[in-house]
């Protein structure tokens, strides 16, 4: 139920990803500027709420009960753009603030999916469950944003949405139906706020690898705050061509879910994710490259999407169970919280920085920037603990050699800062 779950909410989400830009483009008109705040301002509540959510989760526990939270509030931010639409009261302010809250649901559901992935998944099944979970996630790339494309021509932008609201519901319908036994609550004392920084500053491996997806994620949102006005307005692309070519791209992701488990038992999992490093960002050079007869742009940015989807992929699976491995269940919560404050931090400054270069220096110039920026984030991995991680047991504390000192030092200074009175659990 928890995989169904989480399945039918990927594609609710990759139906909105699409729907949401194409809403303030087409609907309310939006320009560079305005695309980059857009995008910005959904991504702000990681930058705000981060750390002081995973310490909150690590403290309270109920993650499963946090989730279902946060998927209802969801559902019901995405029910108020087509009610609003429909009075003739919906105004982009209105959109900013609902991708602001849809944020800020994001960061709790997020923080608590990570610590209750490990009380249903043993570690030598990580990378097998990450697969599986990416798969699914893939294949929501293939149909949601196809259908969103397809949605928005028959239907508008606004009335998508509900698609996406329904598909918070069918999830919060799955965790209510799952009982996980939890992780413990972790006891705090003074400083268990700074024990995830800590643990990061620390471990060679979790502070190498935040370098790398840090570098990424800022560049990767200079394309994405301006890919969907450059690819409507400059290339001439058409909602349901592009909802097409996003979703046929996205095959590239499910192949990607399918190869990265004999890929990290052939070069490793550090060096698979090394590699995803490149194989990201590096089809994205493409998209300025686009040029010529319309087959021909729409086959360029096929390619661009369908390489690109699998490197992301790789790279999700690889890291995600690097991470998964690495941490301490007792700080995971607030590892994830301060990894994600950083990691997914520079996104809004991503995205500013796409509306602003855009507007400054034309749509595929900040295309050109977005694309080869990225590609710097492999050089974080170069003298790092991360090429010479062959499995997942490797990255973990019992198993890890070069990085064991540190990493391990890390977590008992934690644990031991984090001696006190245990919190009572949400009733």
């Amino acid at each position: 139920m928890f995989w169904t779950g989480q399945s039918i909410s990927m594609f609710g989400d990759q139906v909105s990803s699409l729907a949401v830009p194409l809403l303030a483009v087409l609907v309310l008109h939006a320009d560079a500027r305005a695309m980059g705040l857009l995008t910005a301002i959904g991504l702000v509540p990681s930058l705000l709420f981060s750390v002081a959510a995973g310490s909150w989760i690590d403290r309270r526990g109920r993650r499963r009960r946090t989730m279902l939270l946060a998927d209802l509030v969801r559902a019901v931010l995405l029910v108020s753009i087509p009610v609003s639409y429909a009075f003739g009261r919906l105004t982009f302010a209105q959109l900013c603030a609902v991708a602001f809250c849809l944020g800020s649901m994001d960061v709790f559901f997020y923080l608590a999916y990570n610590s209750l992935f490990v009380s249903m998944v043993p570690t030598q099944e990580y990378v097998a469950a990450n697969a599986l979970l990416n798969g699914s996630r893939a294949m929501s790339f293939v149909a949601g944003q196809s259908v969103a494309g397809l949605l928005v021509a028959l239907l508008s932008a606004p009335v998508t949405m509900l698609v996406d609201a329904l598909s918070f519901l069918l999830s919060a319908g799955a965790l209510a139906r799952i009982r996980p036994v939890e992780p413990p609550v972790a006891q705090v004392g003074p400083g268990h706020i700074r024990a995830g920084a800590t643990f990061i500053r620390e471990s060679a491996i979790v502070r190498s690898a935040l370098g790398a997806l840090t570098t990424i994620n800022y560049f990767a949102f200079i394309t994405t705050a301006i890919f969907v006005l450059y690819a409507t307005t400059e290339l001439r692309v058409h909602a349901a061509e592009l909802g097409l070519v996003l979703g046929a791209g996205a095959v590239g992701g499910l192949i990607g879910s399918g190869i990265t488990g004999r890929l990290c038992r052939r070069i490793g999992v550090g060096r698979a994710f090394m590699l995803s490093c490149v194989l990201f960002p590096a089809p994205m050079l493409l998209v300025p490259l686009a040029g010529g007869p319309r087959p021909v742009v729409l086959g360029m940015l096929f390619l661009a999407e369908f390489v690109s989807g699998l490197g992301v992929i790789i790279l999700d699976i690889s890291i995600g169970s690097i991470f998964l491995a690495a941490v301490p269940d007792d700080l995971r919560a607030r590892v994830s919280g301060a990894f994600r404050t950083v990691n997914y931090g520079v996104r809004p400054l991503g995205a500013l920085s796409g509306g602003v270069l855009g507007s400054a220096l034309g749509l595929r110039t900040a295309l050109w920037i977005g694309a080869g920026g990225g590609l710097l984030s492999v050089l974080w991995t170069l003298a790092s603990p991360l090429p010479r991680l062959r499995s997942i047991e490797d990255a973990s504390p019992a198993g890890r050699t070069s990085d064991q000192g540190a990493s391990d030092q890390a977590s008992d200074q934690a644990a031991a800062g984090d001696a006190g009175q245990q919190q009572p659990q949400d009733g």
